[in-house]
């Protein structure tokens, strides 16, 4: 199948995000954020799964069409645009991701409007640019696979297919859930996952994460940064709804209900604090 690119031109700070999972309290936080920074909405750049777990789909998808952001097309996207009976996440059969992904996908599915299909059906697979003399792209799980959960504990090799595919120096990708960047030594590539900002990251807090990429000469920076929104009121109307009242849960503890997608590394941590 052919991938769907968007090239763009892009100058000054960037702030980086995904996941933001339906969740439109977390996404009304980051609006405000984006212009208390004077970060324009046309470098304001989503990894995908604008759609997801919470109670909010039909809001969310509109508020982002209104505030003009970028994103590419996560798993949800696609299968919500394909009518799929499922979100695609590659959850192992019978986990309680896939139970819950039986809840969860079908109110949102339910919930959106024709409009808010089309927009989320005219997402790009990839966005990429050119950032202080470096190649960026933009990937939701990575440039083969939509549903990859990478990670930075997965083994630089299987990253490295991806930046050799996508002829890039910097990837910035989602689908994971966790926020971390990591350099290569050797090659230099630079592998950015900003978190999302629907769930929070596992670690034991209720606030979410996102990443602002800067440049000083052609050194790049990035900065990840945690971020609180109105969280109760959040897991308050998803208990409300017809979902997992396992994530409702997770809105508030910051602790995931299972860690069956993870590695060992990560899965360690669980509770501990975040070091992007």
């Amino acid at each position: 199948m052919d991938k769907k690119i968007e090239s763009i031109t892009i100058q000054g700070n960037i702030l980086l995000f995904g996941g933001v999972y339906s969740n439109l309290q977390a996404l009304e936080k980051l609006k405000r954020i984006a212009e208390q920074n004077n970060i324009p909405a046309e470098n304001c750049i989503c990894t995908g799964d604008i759609v997801g777990y919470c109670a909010q789909p039909e809001e969310t998808v509109q508020l982002f069409k209104l505030w003009g952001a970028r994103s590419i097309a996560g798993n949800v996207e696609i299968q919500l645009k394909n009518g799929a009976e499922d979100c695609g996440c590659d959850f192992k059969k019978g986990s309680r991701c896939d139970s819950f992904s039986q809840l969860w996908y079908p109110f949102a599915q339910s919930k959106l409007s024709k409009s808010s299909l089309k927009f989320i059906s005219n997402l790009p697979d990839h966005i990429q640019f050119q950032y202080a003399n470096k190649s960026v792209t933009v990937v939701h799980g990575d440039w083969f696979n939509v549903s990859e959960f990478i990670f930075k504990s997965t083994p630089w090799h299987r990253k490295q297919t991806t930046f050799d595919a996508s002829k890039s120096d910097i990837i910035i990708a989602g689908h994971c859930g966790l926020p971390f960047k990591q350099h290569h030594a050797e090659t230099k590539n630079l592998w950015i996952n900003p978190g999302v900002i629907g769930m929070p990251a596992n670690d034991g807090t209720p606030d979410v994460w996102y990443a602002i990429l800067s440049q000083k000469n052609d050194t790049i920076v990035v900065n990840h940064f945690s971020m609180s929104y109105n969280h109760k009121l959040t897991s308050s109307l998803m208990q409300n709804s017809l979902l997992p009242q396992e994530y409702a849960r997770t809105i508030i503890t910051g602790i995931w209900d299972n860690t069956e997608i993870l590695p060992p590394v990560e899965s360690g941590l669980q509770g501990f604090g975040i070091e992007p």
